[in-house]
């Protein structure tokens, strides 16, 4: 059944199909304003009713036809069906827009405290977002027969009742409501008692016994009644129950409460065995006929749970937990019973007050689980419900966003929230995001709750690729093979997925001719097509670009600067004296040229670069090989002695040029040289036939001669300087250490104060050789101790000091002559100066023996 709300909603469906039809722009308007006035008017609400017990899958209603819509639009636009609770009741068919309940219902456990039964629930469409609220009132069957108690009543009256006295009898209870719960008592047919129906506030009935006729205790002890409870159904279920009246003797006082009705407040959180209530009887009597024992009656199940009663003090605790929310209200007959079994009765009433005891409940309903990096703000991410089951500022609640996050509540209706982006988003500086919201009520003690709903950021193309580097440069030696590898290039983009994909490619330059290297486009790997020449090119740029895979992609460039390096691939060139040159016909040297005459230069070059170029030069093969030297890097051929009048007139010199590469590379030059008394005969012929080559095996005899003899002389005086140093050392060792001279020691290190410095000069090649020792001019000491006070003793050092100056010049500078001969000998001499030795003056040795 549809109320005024549903015409509303009728009306706003019936007029989209219209829109739909219709072509015009005018009536588009119309349609519009219409739309706008019902969503202001509210959401509809749909109303249903449904019998309990019904058949899972039961029909409900058909909601396309209710509103209106077809089952494709219900399809199109993702109705579905939300009960309130946690239990999801009702099922939506988009298919067919039959509503039918998920399971049976059974009202008594769905709605266990009220005469009437409403499920609540609400349908959400989507494109554009709508919610229509519905409910469906389930239908009280008769299903459940009513029950007492106890199948026996027992009541004990007192004789002296008088005829009118009421007797309240346990009620019956029935789980159904309305016309199918308890209706009517009966009593079977009895002398003394008939039966009286009292219906109090709410409906709710109950049986008292009238006494009809005097009650004889001689006469009849106890009597048995058959109590009949009977509900309103079709048909009707009925109960019945056995009433045992007990006749007692006389009593003729009854118990009198203080209060007819008690009444107490009492807070739903209230602990177990909390005291609620005393209620107190009096009764004069004395003796047994004046005890009074207190018990329930005419009290719910439910209320016998909650509460408990002391038989002998009356006092009312509290049993179990109190719930607002279950019931607010509970009510509660108490009967005083005296010994002599007369009663009374008096009312409890029990109002439970609200405590925030319930915590808000967060319902996710819609949820967009990813969204674009460039949504526009105000984006709709989510949609949910916070319910809180207390009442007043209990029940209200507000819901917050933890955290400082790009997203916003916005409340719509009836509870319901809606999550939405108040910024723009960036998925490469946050690519997910964990949202918390927390609904929190506003009670005194603030209970909250918490949802976490996860986004994710899906990727843009809105980053371009970028190099690690703006310039590459990449060296790679000459003659290389072709492609070969030489280096990569890499470029990273923030972006994700193909966004992310970069490839790469050289830019073509117009003008220009194909580039030596190629790019790999997957990884960026640099190879060279062709073998390079460093003579011909020593460095060269390309450009490479970086595209990613998005629509449309994006790029970046970055230079590739390739560097050739040098490979020694090339021997020196000699220029002069040029190649094709005669050898006969050289240079011309005087006879009277003396040492370091220059004859001529060897000039090469080398096309390689670096140390592959740099040349050095030698001499190979000589006519007189001591004759003529050659400069190292000048290449410069100057006479290495006097020339003589032994030499042969006519000389020829190979000199080799060659490189420091690795491995080296070498050329050679062919030097013709003629000796001659003046230039005059420089204008002589040259005989047409060079003169024969002389024999290279007599001078290699002499080099090794001469390498042996110095040689054996160097072992003969590495063994005598051994033989003497033990000589010495064993003789010191026999000796008492001397008393070292004041002026010797007053040295801070401990050591002598003088230096000693030897210097020694040997001349390859020559038996004249000597080896010298100089020692210093001062001080001189005797051979012996050093001279006491008074003592005088003749220095060992006069006859080397009248040596040295007999040596002259050679002597002052500390050098010995080698040889006589005037003219360079075949080898350089080697010199080695020893200076600045120190003698420790705590050694074995004696300091002043080591200089001789």
């Amino acid at each position: 059944m549809l109320g005024t709300t549903e015409d509303a909603g009728w009306l706003f469906w019936r007029a989209m199909a219209c829109g739909r039809r219709s072509g015009g722009s005018k009536r588009q308007v119309i349609l519009f304003i219409l739309c706008v006035c019902v969503f202001q008017s509210g959401a509809e609400t749909l109303r249903y009713s449904l019998a309990e017990e019904m058949e899972r899958d039961s029909f409900v209603a058909n909601i396309a036809n209710d509103l209106g819509v077809s089952p494709s639009q219900l399809a199109a636009r993702k109705a579905r069906v939300v009960s309130e609770g946690s239990e999801q009741l009702f099922r939506l068919n988009q298919n067919t827009g039959v509503l039918t309940a998920k399971k049976s219902l059974d009202r008594e456990e769905i709605c266990p405290q009220s005469d009437t039964c409403t499920l609540f629930f609400k349908i959400f469409f989507e494109n554009p977002l709508q919610l229509i609220r519905g409910e469906v009132e389930v239908r009280d069957v008769n299903d459940n027969s009513p029950e007492f108690p106890e199948k026996e009543i027992v009541l004990e009256i007192l004789e002296t009742a008088s005829p009118g006295s009421r007797f309240p009898l346990e009620s019956a209870r029935d789980k159904d409501v309305g016309s199918n719960g308890l209706q009517n008592y009966s009593l079977g047919s009895n002398s003394h008692f008939s039966l009286g129906l009292v219906t109090r506030k709410g409906g709710a009935k109950y049986a008292e016994l009238v006494l009809e006729r005097q009650l004889d205790r001689e006469e009849q002890r106890e009597m048995n009644l058959l109590l009949t409870a009977t509900d309103g159904g079709s048909p009707p279920r009925s109960v019945t129950a056995q009433v045992r009246i007990v006749v007692l003797d006389a009593n003729d006082n009854i118990p009198v409460f203080g209060r007819e009705v008690y009444e107490v407040r009492l807070a739903e959180n209230s602990p177990q065995e909390q005291l609620v209530v005393r209620v107190a009887a009096a009764d004069p009597d004395e003796g047994s006929n004046g005890k009074v024992r207190y018990a329930f009656t005419q009290t719910s199940e439910r209320s016998r749970q909650l509460f408990e009663l002391n038989p002998v003090t009356g006092e009312i605790r509290v049993a179990g937990n109190l719930d607002f929310e279950e019931a607010k209200n509970h009510e509660m007959v108490v009967r005083g019973t005296d010994g002599g079994g007369l009663s009374s009765h008096c009312k409890v009433q029990v109002e439970v007050l609200d405590v925030n005891d319930n915590a808000p409940e967060i319902a996710l309903t819609s949820l967009t689980a990813s969204i674009p990096e460039d949504a526009p703000p105000r984006t709709v991410v989510a949609l949910f419900s916070v319910r809180d089951r207390d009442s007043g500022d209990n029940g209200r609640t507000e819901c917050t966003i933890d955290g400082d996050l790009p997203f916003s509540l916005s409340p719509t209706f009836d509870n319901y929230y809606e999550l939405r982006t108040n910024a723009v988003l960036d998925r490469e500086r946050t690519p997910e995001y964990n949202i918390t919201i927390t609904a929190m009520d506003w009670g005194t003690t603030r209970l909250s709750s918490r949802e976490g709903i996860f986004v994710q950021i899906s990727d843009v193309n809105d980053n371009p690729p970028e190099f690690t580097q703006e310039v590459y440069t990449i060296s790679v030696t000459e003659n290389n093979s072709p492609m070969l590898r030489i280096g990569s290039v890499n470029a990273t983009d923030a972006d994700a997925g193909k966004n992310a994909c970069v490839r790469y490619a050289l830019v073509r330059q117009e003008g220009k001719e194909q580039p030596n290297v190629s790019v790999n486009s997957e990884n960026g790997e640099v190879y060279i097509l062709r073998p390079l020449d460093y003579e011909e090119v020593r460095a060269f740029e390309v450009m490479v670009r970086a595209a990613d895979g998005g629509s449309p992609p994006l790029s970046a460039q970055a230079m590739l600067r390739v560097v050739v390096r040098d490979e020694n691939d090339n021997a020196p060139v000699v220029l002069h004296p040029p190649p094709d040159s005669s050898a006969t016909a050289g240079e011309l040297v005087p006879r009277w040229a003396r040492e370091g005459y220059l004859v001529a230069k060897v000039v090469a070059v080398d096309a390689d670069a670096g140390q592959n170029a740099w040349l050095s030069y030698e001499l190979a093969k000589a006519t007189e090989p001591g004759l003529f030297r050659v400069g190292l890097h000048s290449g410069e051929v100057r006479t290495a002695r006097a020339v003589a009048e032994k030499d042969a007139p006519r000389q020829r010199l190979v000199v080799l040029v060659r490189d420091r590469g690795q491995p080296p590379r070498s050329a050679t030059a062919t030097l013709g040289i003629a000796l001659v008394d003046g230039f005059s005969d420089a204008h002589l012929r040259v005989s047409e036939e060079a003169p024969a080559a002389e024999p290279d095996g007599l001078l290699t005899l002499y080099l090794i001669v001469c390498l042996a003899c110095v040689s054996a002389l160097f072992l003969a005086t590495a063994v005598a300087t051994v033989v003497v140093r033990v000589r010495r050392a064993r003789q010191r060792e026999a000796e008492t250490l001397p008393t070292f001279p004041k002026a010797a020691t007053e040295g801070n290190a401990g050591s002598l104060p003088r230096s000693y410095v030897y210097d020694v000069c040997f001349a390859a090649g020559t038996v004249n050789s000597e080896f010298r020792f100089l020692r210093p001019l001062f001080p001189c000491f005797p051979a012996g101790l050093p001279p006491g006070p008074g003592e005088q003793r003749s220095s060992v050092c006069s006859q080397e000091v009248a040596n040295l100056g007999e040596e002259g010049d050679w002597a002052a500078q500390g050098r010995a002559p080698l040889s006589e001969e005037p003219g360079p000998r075949p080898a350089e001499a080697a010199c080695t100066a020893n200076r600045g030795m120190e003698l420790n003056i705590n050694s074995d040795q004696n300091p002043w023996l080591t200089h001789q």
